[in-house]
């Protein structure tokens, strides 16, 4: 697994969260490890933030780095919006 997988694996799995989970995270911000295969530490933040709060829209953004590949090409970080049905939009 490299530090691709890693990243699509924790971008998935926030996907994977129900719209509730997330919206009790507006506002904040998740910040943890996650230790790969080969034992390499990757950091990842997770921000979670009304994206239109009339609608009940969630932008969620999470953030990967780890001690070396992504350092040098910058911090990886992606992004999508949940609707409180549980689509995604613009997707």
């Amino acid at each position: 697994m490299d530090a691709d997988d890693v990243f699509q694996a924790e971008v998935r799995r926030w996907r994977g969260e129900s719209w509730e989970r997330l919206s009790q995270r507006v506002n904040s911000v998740d910040a943890y490890e996650v230790e790969g295969r080969d034992g390499t530490r990757y950091q990842f933040e997770v921000d979670v933030l009304w994206d239109d709060r009339v609608r009940g829209d969630l932008r969620v953004i999470v953030t990967g780095d780890d001690a070396g590949g992504w350092r040098t090409h910058g911090m990886r970080s992606e992004d999508f919006i949940k609707a409180p049905d549980g689509s995604f939009i613009g997707e």
